[in-house]
């Protein structure tokens, strides 16, 4: 990489960036939070070709529909990832199951092609309520479920903020055979008696480590006690907390537990190390010196701030760099035209907090880097996950001052 001259310190990386445009960024404010051990972000990929998972049926040998089958070749689906592989048979049987598998790994398949599988044949009558930590994670999983249920007659509503809430009604008097979204949204349409609980039986939590946090355990708690008639609870995430251990516990009953990763590990696929920031090095000047080397191609940066999003967006933007920017001040509409130019590489870099650090399928990030240190490791491997996937490598980077 050009201007950079690596230095190595007790087995950290430091990139010396010779910053010579002025910023306003200088470091972060110190947190009230305790920082993670540095030597947690230092990682080499290893090689694919260990960590690979064969199945020993392809997809047509699935126990599915051949319609669905027929999708899913359409799709250029060749065999089940393991996830898909390990959970079928049971979420077709109806038993409750908690599935943890890494980042790009098929989660969303693993519960969508079963269910849409027994949904066959069945009227539209609001029966799977699927939760998502994030808009676009709701999003990405309805147009999934579109493009597997292709011509098979099944009605999908998707409910997430930032879009008319009354139009959310009006879809709401067509029944669908699943519902899914934020929980903001669907607790809105509750409330405002446009949805009865009691029509589902079956519940999906996607990210559930996320949506059983403080942030919205709350309103997964109203929502699962209002389901008067569930009968089925499936969850998965790439992460697990040992502290939600109870209430996993209150919504599962006699589970499948289906673990493809052991901890909360990062992905083998992604070569992981932190850059040290000195004292009066600019750290805007560190990041303008990375992203204007030709092999970052395509850039995710996180931060963990909406103020600091806009600030980073902004002063890249004035240094000639293709940006923009995702966050929970920005419309719906805005996220969504951000993150396709990000997809479609008509803008290199997207600086978002961490509405994009899970679930979201974007192919081909050349590099995830962390401007600010995530606050706990959950968050990092969301975070790093966006990267390395479908057996590309993966670079990650961590700002630490």
């Amino acid at each position: 990489m050009e201007n950079r001259k690596p230095l190595r310190n007790r087995g950290q990386k430091n990139f010396d960036y010779k910053g010579s445009s002025r910023s306003r960024f200088t470091g972060n404010k110190k947190s009230n939070t305790k920082s993670l051990d540095p030597n947690l972000f230092i990682k080499k990929a290893k090689p694919q070709e260990v960590t690979k998972y064969v199945s020993s049926r392809s997809i047509q040998e699935l126990p599915v529909d051949n319609s669905i089958i027929a999708n899913l070749l359409s799709k250029g689906y060749k065999t089940p990832t393991e996830i898909q592989d390990k959970t079928i048979e049971a979420i077709l049987e109806g038993k409750d199951l908690m599935g943890l598998a890494q980042t790009g790994t098929g989660k969303t398949g693993a519960f969508l092609i079963p269910m849409i599988n027994n949904l066959l044949k069945q009227r539209p009558s609001f029966q799977i309520l699927v939760i998502s930590p994030t808009r676009e994670l709701a999003m990405q999983i309805e147009s999934e479920f579109i493009s597997i249920a292709k011509g098979l007659k099944l009605n999908s509503t998707c409910l997430i903020g930032g879009t008319s809430v009354s139009r959310d009604i009006n879809n709401l008097r067509r029944p669908s055979h699943i519902v899914i979204g934020t929980p903001g949204r669907i607790t809105d349409m509750v409330r405002q008696r446009a949805l009865n609980l009691n029509n589902f039986s079956i519940l999906v939590l996607d990210e559930f480590d996320r949506l059983l946090d403080m942030g919205f355990s709350k309103d997964i708690q109203k929502l699962v006690d209002g389901m008067k008639n569930r009968q089925q609870t499936i969850l998965f995430s790439a992460t697990e907390e040992k502290d939600q251990k109870k209430q996993i516990n209150n919504l599962l009953n006699n589970p499948v537990e289906v673990r493809v990763r052991t901890g909360n590990v990062s992905a083998d696929s992604i070569d992981q190390d932190i850059v040290v920031v000195k004292n009066g090095e600019k750290k805007m000047d560190v990041l303008l010196n990375m992203v204007r080397d030709k092999s970052f191609e395509k850039v995710l940066v996180f931060a963990e701030t909406k103020r600091w999003v806009s600030r980073i967006c902004s002063d890249l933007r004035k240094a000639g760099i293709k940006a923009d920017e995702i966050h929970g001040n920005k419309s719906q509409n805005y996220r969504i035209n951000a993150l396709n130019s990000f997809k479609n590489k008509k803008i290199q870099v997207l600086v978002a907090t961490d509405v994009a650090a899970r679930g979201l399928d974007i192919s081909h990030v050349s590099h995830v880097i962390n401007y600010q240190q995530p606050k706990d490791m959950d968050s990092y491997i969301h975070r790093i996950g966006r990267t390395g996937r479908a057996g590309e490598l993966g670079k990650a980077y961590t700002f630490i001052n």
